[in-house]
């Protein structure tokens, strides 16, 4: 079951690298080309939302890998989760249905190692 874990940990922190990663360096304009729903989003908004999910990578893993204050990686899987309801909510309104499919899978890996780790 661990390196399950830590099969879904790894999983999770490289896709929220990468989406956050993205947020936080690209301008508004040209991530507006790929998420439309970041039209509707002030600058200052997407780059808060991208830090809070590279944070998010960085939690699900660090503490864990490093022994230090091992709460913080379920507390991390807890608060990917949470974003990722956010999200679902975000595409259900804009009735984007296909960009859920990723969002749920992403909420479903959040939640086993939130449960996991805990």
């Amino acid at each position: 079951m661990d390196i399950f874990l830590w099969v879904v940990q790894a999983v999770l922190c490289l896709a929220f690298l990468a989406a956050g990663g993205t947020k936080v360096a690209s301008p508004k304009e040209k991530l507006a080309t790929t998420m439309g729903w970041s039209k509707s989003w002030p600058p200052a908004g997407l780059k808060a939302l991208g830090a809070v999910e590279v944070l998010g990578a960085i939690g699900v893993v660090l503490p864990w890998a490093t022994g230090v204050a091992t709460v913080l990686t379920p507390l991390a899987a807890v608060g990917l989760a949470v974003t990722m309801v956010g999200a679902l909510v975000v595409h259900a309104r804009r009735r984007e249905y296909p960009n859920a499919a990723p969002t749920i899978l992403l909420l479903i890996l959040s939640v086993v190692v939130a449960v996991g780790r805990f």
